[in-house]
C-alpha cells in the first residue's frame, strides 16, 4: 500500500474498527454457512489457485486465521511473535498436511479457527490498534486488515459459491489501494468501475495511459491476481489492448 493510502486506511480503521470487525464477522459466518455443502470428493476439486485444491485453500484459511489471531493475542500482552512457528516452510507444510483431511475434519478445523479469530479480535480495544505486531512489522490495524483480505479473497478462491463480485464494496476499494504497488511504475493506469462512479489512477508523468473498465469486484479481482467474472475492457490510447502485466503481491 502506498504511504498516503496506508495512512488513510489506518485512520479509517481506527475510527471504524467496529464496522471492520462486523464485516469480518459477516464474512466468517458466510464461510461457515457454505462449508456444510462440501463433500469429500468436492474438497479434492481444484480451487481458483493453480496447484491447490479446495482443501488446500480451506487449510490455508484455517492457518492464517490462527496466525493473525495470535498476533492479536501476543500484541495485547506487549509481546511480538512470528505469525507461524518455523516461518514460511512450516506454513507450507501445514497447508499440505491439512489438505489431506476429509471434508468433515476440514469443516471443524476452519470453524475452530474462525471461533478463535472472533475471540482474539474481540479482545482488542479502541486504544490497542497501534500496538506493534511481527506480521510485516505492522500493528494491529494492519493485521486486522490482512485477516479481512485473507478471509474474503480465499473464500472466493475456494470456489464454494462466493466470488469477487460478492466482495463488499469497502473491501474492493481497500484492495484497489492496498494493491497499488502491483502496477508497474512505467505505466499510468486508470481503473474505472462501470457499476458506479469510483475510479483509481496509478502512475504519473509521461507514462502511457491504460484504462481498464469493468464492475468494481472484477477490477479488484484482476488487481489481486484473480480471474474476473467477465472480461475487462482495456484501452491504450483509445484502442483495445491486452491487460497489462502486473507486478508481484506487495
Amino acid at each position: 500500500m502506498g504511504t498516503r493510502a496506508a495512512a488513510a486506511f489506518s485512520r479509517w480503521i481506527a475510527s471504524a474498527s467496529g464496522a471492520i470487525r462486523a464485516a469480518i464477522e459477516a464474512g466468517q459466518e458466510r464461510l461457515r454457512a457454505l462449508l456444510p455443502a462440501l463433500a469429500d470428493e468436492e474438497v479434492r476439486e481444484p480451487s481458483e489457485l493453480p496447484g491447490w485444491s479446495r482443501a488446500h485453500v480451506l487449510s490455508h484459511i484455517e492457518g492464517v486465521g490462527l496466525a493473525l489471531a495470535r498476533q492479536a493475542r501476543y500484541a495485547l500482552r506487549g509481546e511480538l511473535i512470528e505469525p507461524y512457528d518455523g516461518g514460511r516452510p512450516a506454513r507450507a507444510a501445514a497447508i499440505e498436511a491439512g489438505a489431506l483431511r476429509d471434508a468433515a475434519a476440514l469443516r471443524e478445523a476452519v470453524r475452530a479457527a474462525l471461533a478463535e479469530a472472533s475471540a482474539a479480535w474481540a479482545a482488542v480495544g479502541p486504544a490497542d490498534w497501534s500496538r506493534p505486531v511481527r506480521h510485516r512489522d505492522g500493528d494491529l490495524r494492519s493485521a486486522l486488515a490482512a485477516w479481512w483480505r485473507e478471509l474474503e479473497i480465499h473464500t472466493a478462491d475456494a470456489r464454494i459459491g462466493y466470488g469477487p463480485r460478492d466482495w463488499p464494496r469497502e473491501l474492493c476499494l481497500h484492495l484497489l489501494d492496498h494493491l497499488a504497488p502491483r502496477v508497474p511504475e512505467d505505466l499510468h493506469l486508470v481503473l474505472t468501475a462501470t457499476d458506479g462512479t469510483r475510479s483509481r489512477r496509478y502512475g504519473y508523468g509521461d507514462a502511457p495511459t491504460v484504462t481498464v473498465s469493468g464492475p468494481l469486484g472484477d477490477l479488484a479481482a484482476w488487481l489481486s491476481g484473480r480471474r474476473p467474472q467477465q472480461p475487462l475492457d482495456c484501452r491504450r490510447s483509445g484502442a483495445v489492448a491486452p491487460l497489462p502485466e502486473l507486478l508481484g503481491w506487495p
